[in-house]
């Protein structure tokens, strides 16, 4: 599937919906409405835009409609990683990690995930 689009609001409903699926509206309402501080109504707007854009479908279940991913957590998140890389630095990874490393120091944990990460890049992982 083509990654679409998907709003910040938009992707805390996904987020809801790749935990546990298929949910119904109420059950995605319930879930958000203690983490959120929005309305119902807010939640099946952004229930219906992602339809519409083909991140979910909508499964008739009786008088209620349950609703599933199509787009899959990591296509998103692929997409997005790329799109950021892209936008703020030139599609290079070690222009981030630098940015990171001078903005907040790098604990020993983070600099041993990064050695192992590279380590395994090096190994054709």
């Amino acid at each position: 599937m083509k990654t679409v689009p998907i709003s910040e609001a938009e992707s805390i409903v996904m987020q809801t919906l790749w935990e546990k699926h298929p949910l119904s509206a109420d059950e995605v309402i319930a879930a958000l409405v203690s983490q959120q501080d929005w309305q119902e109504t807010t939640i099946k707007t952004l229930l219906n835009r992602l339809l519409k854009k083909g991140a979910i479908r909508a499964e008739k279940d009786g008088r209620r409609f349950l609703y599933a991913p199509l787009l899959k957590r990591e296509q998103w998140i692929n997409s997005e990683s790329k799109g950021f890389l892209d936008r703020m630095f030139d599609g290079k990874i070690a222009p981030l990690v630098a940015h990171f490393s001078q903005q907040k120091k790098l604990s020993k944990q983070d600099i041993a995930e990064l050695k192992r990460l590279i380590a395994e890049l090096g190994d054709g992982k």
